[in-house]
């Protein structure tokens, strides 16, 4: 890809970003991101797969961008980024005050409550983005997903290599839960309130007491935050945990369980 390549040889002399023919294809870059032509990871047959060179143009765009003052009413922001535009042409739901970075695709039937979704971040269909719940750079956010109040999913931007929070279809992230690291949550799973996922959590299958590997959440899988207990040199004290403690009803109606899954097992929503 032509693109890829011109991006590639700006990345290794970022001399270059003087040049028309380089700026003219990092802003191509952004302009197909805003509009979902792009993405930095997608599924395939074989996995997510992370495209570091899309990655790399959202990172050239910004020395390439002026200050510059915007208003929305009243309200004045000084920063380089343009915002999203054009959200009734898109079939997008904004309540104020959410805001949303040029470059970041939001496909229709997407609501967004006050909120914030950063650039090159993938949201799609069908999802509700709650109030106060931040969608970091180039994370990607499935269908039909409810990131519930106050939600902090992670940014990524270098290392390049790095691999971007995925929230898959169908997720309910629940209220003040913290997502980063590139961890994935798998499709339809449930996380309770106020629970923290990094790539070093810990999970633990509470049903057999295995312990899963660290960065993902199966699919369907209901999860609230715990603590095991861990000896340090000053002590003994309890650090966090994820803790599987079952999985969503099949029998159960998919929007009905996004709020009574937690409940099936006691746990509150």
């Amino acid at each position: 890809m032509e693109s890829k390549n011109i991006i590639e040889k700006a990345w290794e002399n970022r001399a270059l970003l003087d040049q028309i023919e380089i700026r003219t294809a990092i802003e191509d870059v952004i302009e197909k991101l805003d509009k979902g032509v792009l993405r930095v990871a997608e599924p395939t047959n074989h996995g997510w797969v992370v495209h570091d060179w899309i990655k790399k143009a959202v990172i050239l765009y910004f020395p390439i961008r002026s200050m510059e003052t915007m208003h929305a009413g009243p309200m004045e922001f000084h920063d380089k980024m343009a915002l999203k535009q054009n959200y009734a042409e898109a079939g997008i739901r904004v309540v104020p005050h959410a805001v949303a970075r040029y470059g970041a695709y939001i496909a229709k039937g997407v609501i967004l409550m006050p909120s914030y979704v950063n650039i090159g971040a993938f949201v799609d269909s069908g999802t509700m983005v709650d109030t106060w719940a931040t969608v970091g750079s180039c994370a990607q956010i499935g269908k039909h997903v409810h990131l519930s109040g106050g939600v902090g999913i992670g940014g990524v931007l270098e290392p390049v290599q790095a691999s971007p929070v995925i929230i898959e279809d169908g997720c309910f992230v629940g209220s003040r839960c913290i997502v980063v690291e590139g961890v994935r949550v798998g499709k339809e799973a449930v996380l309770g309130a106020g629970l923290t996922l990094t790539m070093s959590t810990r999970i633990i299958d509470v049903n057999t007491g295995a312990e899963l590997p660290k960065g993902y959440i199966p699919e369907r899988s209901v999860v609230i935050p715990g603590s095991v207990k861990k000896d340090f040199p000053g002590g003994e004290f309890h650090v966090p945990v994820a803790l599987i403690i079952g999985q969503r009803k099949a029998s159960t109606d998919l929007k009905t369980s996004l709020n009574d899954a937690l409940r099936d097992h006691a746990v509150a929503v």
